[in-house]
């Protein structure tokens, strides 16, 4: 894999919170997550065990997220990913799995901030409410007019996910979403 050249060169925006475009090694996992051999190959690439439905599972800059009954996307650094994705696939050889190496086909953004929870709300169809998501759950959605999966690594700090077609869209609406301008307030704390 060659150099990490991101889709908007490391876009950043500050308002009300921080948006940041990141690199981000990323595998695509399709198969029967409850399997034993493909939870036990991503154990041993990755270092995690497969999360349950809509969760995320982490060790260090390794981590898995639910995508769907029979899909994970699994990240690692960028630099990682092509290696990665080649002893998993090794691994999986005699399983009917499919592991394709996604990094350059999606763009991240990082949002840092109290108002993270707004921010998202604004876009996306999901109560973000602290009740009903927390650090360790995973959306899948849409945000806008564009898909999306989404995370919080911890109470201010989320991940965004999308196709890298539409990086300069989600990073726009997410700018303007967190824009100082159009605070709403309602999760402000």
């Amino acid at each position: 894999m060659s150099d990490v050249a991101l889709a908007l060169g490391g876009a950043t925006f500050d308002g009300l919170v921080k948006i940041e475009e990141l690199a981000h090694g990323m595998i695509t996992l399709r198969g029967d997550l409850t399997d034993k051999a493909i939870v036990a190959a991503v154990k041993d690439v990755f270092g995690v065990t497969l999360p349950g439905t809509r969760e995320t599972a982490f060790a260090g800059s390794t981590g898995a997220l639910w995508m769907s009954p029979d899909e994970a996307l699994l990240l690692c650094p960028y630099d990682e990913a092509q290696t990665k994705a080649d002893d998993l696939a090794a691994k999986l050889a005699d399983a009917h799995a499919l592991v394709v190496n996604v990094s350059d086909a999606r763009a991240v953004f990082q949002l840092k901030g109290r108002m993270l929870r707004e921010v998202i709300a604004k876009l996306a169809p999901v109560d973000m409410s602290p009740d009903a998501f927390t650090p360790g759950m995973v959306r899948r959605t849409r945000m806008a007019q564009v898909a999306a999966a989404f995370w919080m690594d911890d109470a201010s700090t989320a991940r965004v996910v999308c196709f890298r077609s539409v990086a300069a869209y989600m990073f726009g609406i997410l700018s303007t979403s967190a824009d100082d301008a159009a605070a709403v307030n309602h999760f402000a704390g």
